[in-house]
């Protein structure tokens, strides 16, 4: 469970809801289920006009990703492909067919295994860079269901509110009406803006983050992979690798012949 998103969701609707009862000292007029239905249901419609139906299911996977931890181990992927640099610089490139099938992550087994089968470096590269274009293209199409979503709740909201208000000035000899008729004018609103501002879109930017970690490990592999079969030495390849890292995680390396490992002598 990703625990900012969750505090973040969790916090957000207490201290709304506390701020609501601090100022009226009862929660429960903002309750409004005509509001629910103008607002969250007729979002939902417009959203199901411009998604095609196949498409819908992605709103459960988005929803679970958003509340799902995602980590970057790049540190570990450096080690893993230093290793392979290593193993292929002492018994050929060849030699990596045999930890292929072990590998856990999909791309790099299928870049390791594209070098394995002599496929030439450029359509290596282009062949991984296509995958990473297409994985950012469903990443796309699943975030824009949300930020469709986020985008038609508020305009519901004021849809809501034109309801309301031509209700109340249709029925303006009925005082007991006027009451009702404001409170789901303004409460559409309401829901709208909560909607979009503290699900929906903060949802999407969090979704973009995890689609920039995915994209950074994939950067980091076709960039080890490439080196790997260019035979470049595994400690210069090391170096390559972390500086995809932040400064503060780069582990300090001595490579012979720099003034530093001179100094060490």
């Amino acid at each position: 469970m990703e625990r900012a998103t969750l505090i973040g969701v969790i916090a957000g609707t207490i201290l709304w809801l506390w701020g609501a009862w601090l100022n009226t000292g009862d929660i429960s007029i903002y309750w409004d289920l005509p509001s629910v239905f103008i607002t969250i249901g007729g979002s939902f419609s417009s959203l199901l006009v411009c998604t095609p139906w196949k498409r819908m299911g992605m709103i459960k996977t988005m929803f679970n990703l958003a509340f799902t931890e995602k980590t970057v181990d790049i540190s570990s992927t450096v080690e893993t492909l230093v290793t392979f640099a290593e193993k292929a610089r002492r018994e050929g490139v060849l030699s990596l067919e045999d930890d292929v099938a072990e590998i856990p992550d999909p791309f790099l087994q299928r870049a390791i295994q594209l070098v394995v089968d002599g496929t030439d470096p450029e359509v290596v590269k282009n062949i991984m860079y296509t995958e990473i274009d297409q994985m950012e293209n469903r990443h796309a199409q699943g975030r824009k269901i949300l930020e469709d979503w986020g985008y038609f709740a508020p305009s519901w909201g004021m849809i809501g509110t034109l309801i309301g208000l031509i209700a109340m000035l249709r029925n303006m000899t009925d005082t007991a009406s006027i009451g009702r008729n404001m409170a789901t004018a303004l409460i559409t609103t309401l829901y709208g803006a909560i909607m979009a501002n503290h699900f929906f879109l903060p949802m999407v930017s969090k979704l973009d983050l995890w689609n920039k970690y995915d994209i950074l490990m994939k950067e980091v592999i076709i960039e080890g992979v490439l080196s790997i079969q260019a035979g470049d030495n595994p400690a210069i390849l090391r170096e390559k690798l972390n500086s995809f890292l932040p400064p503060s995680q780069r582990p300090r390396l001595e490579i012979e012949g720099t003034p530093s490992a001179a100094a060490a002598r």
